[in-house]
């Protein structure tokens, strides 16, 4: 699972990420919001919901934006109709973008991706153009703090996850993707809630990205679609040459 995070080799970017808050929990609490609205509004028995809380704690986010977030789900007038949607492009370097999006208006989503792209030196493709370099899979996380590495990777195998990547940061847990729902709730009973339980795309086919230059301009690029109101994840396949994570960390 080594290099499944798309951000996983340039953490650099934290701070510019940190800095997106509001935004970020705009995003969380339309997720808490469409999960209440999927099930009951308690998280004890809407794992969904309970997922999209912890996923939210884990990002700061006040809890008073939560119990809010929760409490529009029940609201029956008025309430906007969220479905999922994805574009599938390049971006510069010719590297494989997938975007993962939540919106009540896909004309408007769709438009503003394709602008974004257009812009910023991508090429929108056809729906399934790029996912053939990526496989689907279950992704889950948790804290370093939830347990030793050991400890993780004995268990989570147990529970049928296929591998285990820790670091000092994360344990991240991948599965098949129709055994994501069985194995996060068996980790939930020895580590608690994680922090992550969610279908993923992971690139099985690489870009190499070895000039400054053209990885400033793709950072840039995702940047964009991630600050899109719509957009809830961007996958890529890059990867970074060692000399220019260094020259980006040192700009």
């Amino acid at each position: 699972m080594s290099g499944h995070s798309q951000f996983k080799n340039i953490m650099y970017r934290k701070g510019a990420q940190d800095a997106k808050k509001a935004k970020v929990f705009a995003k969380l609490a339309r997720d808490i919001t469409i999960a209440a609205k999927s099930g009951l509004p308690e998280p004890d028995k809407n794992p969904r919901l309970r997922l999209a809380i912890q996923a939210a704690r884990a990002e700061s986010m006040p809890k008073d934006n939560i119990e809010r977030a929760i409490a529009k789900a029940t609201q029956t007038a008025g309430g906007a109709d969220y479905v999922s949607a994805r574009y599938e492009g390049f971006g510069p370097g010719k590297v494989a973008i997938i975007v993962e999006a939540m919106t009540d208006n896909k004309n408007r989503t769709a438009g503003n991706v394709r602008t974004i792209f257009g812009k910023r030196g991508g090429i929108m493709g056809e729906s399934g153009s790029v996912t053939f370099n990526f496989e689907r899979i279950g992704y889950i996380q948790y804290p370093s703090a939830a347990a030793d590495a050991d400890k993780m990777f004995e268990t989570a195998l147990e529970a049928g996850a296929n591998d285990v990547v820790s670091d000092s940061e994360h344990h991240e847990i991948e599965t098949l993707p129709d055994d994501l729902g069985v194995v996060t709730e068996s980790l939930e009973k020895v580590f608690g809630t994680p922090s992550a339980s969610r279908l993923d795309w992971k690139p099985m086919v690489k870009t190499d990205v070895a000039d400054v230059e053209t990885a400033q301009k793709l950072l840039d690029f995702i940047d964009a679609l991630e600050d899109d109101d719509d957009v809830q994840r961007v996958y890529h396949n890059a990867e970074f040459a060692d000399n220019v994570l260094t020259a980006l960390e040192n700009a």
